[in-house]
């Protein structure tokens, strides 16, 4: 079995949760692996996020340069390229930076890609047998990836369910003399934060985030009836913000607000995977929607079939009454 590296996402020096999912991963791929974390960036900030890595991990690399203080793919796909075995198997989280990361990585390596992996069957010889979800998780393809040559996958955030359990004590080498030549063509220029808004969704413990299922405008209201009577906040998927119903500050997802909430209601939300990269640390999820064969039901605590439009008033109540 080929090399197995998973690319560590961290911010303020602490990693995502996305790094326990790629272990979780790792070992569907190969139990016995000795995986090993790569981990780049500078400053303190980076060696905190070293020491958070090899809490998951029993080996991680440590690429530490000014010229990776802000993830530049184009610079880290050289860097991988060099220091990775050509036909190892690379995991990526499936996020917007992991899209541009994956392809051009599997290019310069010659090995096989696969995105948004939501599912790992095992492997038979050089086969790889993976799951994809296909419209907008409706449906489940089922996939053989040849990785005799090696794979990049990127995987879909939440799909990996991450173990709890007592912490390792992997080791941390600074590979950071063997980076060799980080220029690139495109660079940094700067980081717009996202508006606050009049609420900061990301500071709730309790969020009742809606999609298109609250219908119009004017059902807001029974949202926000509810997450009063239970002292939450309402947030949103993207189509409500681009319809103009919520400001983008209540935005959850990729292209929105990250979140860590200890209850997250989902009514009437699919469940795409750019909404669910916005929710992290494994909050309780109650999903409601009509749709029995929604994604967002695959990743639920409680999951139900039903109209939001008559749910949430029957909750309303019953939590005020």
């Amino acid at each position: 079995m080929a090399q197995i590296f998973a690319y560590i996402v961290h911010k303020g020096g602490a990693v995502d949760d996305t790094a326990a999912e790629l272990a979780v991963a790792a070992r569907k791929i190969d139990a016995s692996a000795q995986v090993t974390a790569i981990v780049v960036g500078s400053g303190s900030q980076l060696d905190a996020a070293c020491q958070g890595a090899a809490k998951l991990y029993p080996q991680v690399w440590k690429f530490n340069s000014d010229a990776l203080a802000y993830p530049n793919a184009e610079m880290i796909r050289k860097l991988l390229t060099k220091m990775v075995p050509a036909d190892a198997i690379v995991l990526i989280p499936h996020d917007t930076f992991g899209m541009d990361l994956g392809p051009g990585l599997s290019i310069k390596m010659d090995s096989a890609y696969a995105a948004d992996v939501a599912g790992i069957d095992g492997v038979d010889g050089n086969t790889l047998k993976i799951v994809r979800q296909e419209f907008a998780g409706m449906a489940h393809a089922h996939l053989a990836v040849d990785i005799s040559k090696g794979a990049v996958l990127t995987l879909r955030p939440g799909a990996f369910q991450a173990e709890k359990g007592a912490a390792g004590a992997g080791s941390v080498t600074d590979k950071s003399g063997e980076a060799g030549d980080l220029s690139a063509k495109r660079r940094y220029l700067e980081t717009l934060e996202a508006e606050v808004g009049d609420v900061d969704i990301t500071k709730a413990d309790v969020l009742v985030s809606v999609g298109r299922g609250i219908e119009e405008q004017d059902n807001i209201a029974i949202a926000e009836q509810l997450a009063e009577a239970m002292g939450a906040v309402v947030s949103c998927s993207r189509p409500i913000v681009d319809a103009k119903w919520l400001e983008k500050s209540r935005q959850v997802g990729t292209s929105g607000k990250t979140v860590k909430p200890k209850v997250y209601l989902a009514m009437g939300i699919s469940g795409s995977f750019q909404h669910l990269g916005g929710i992290k640390g494994s909050p309780f999820i109650v999903a409601v929607n009509k749709n029995p064969k929604a994604p967002i039901f695959q990743i639920a605590d409680i999951g139900i079939v039903e109209d939001i439009l008559e749910f949430m008033p029957a909750l309303t109540e019953k939590l005020s009454g």
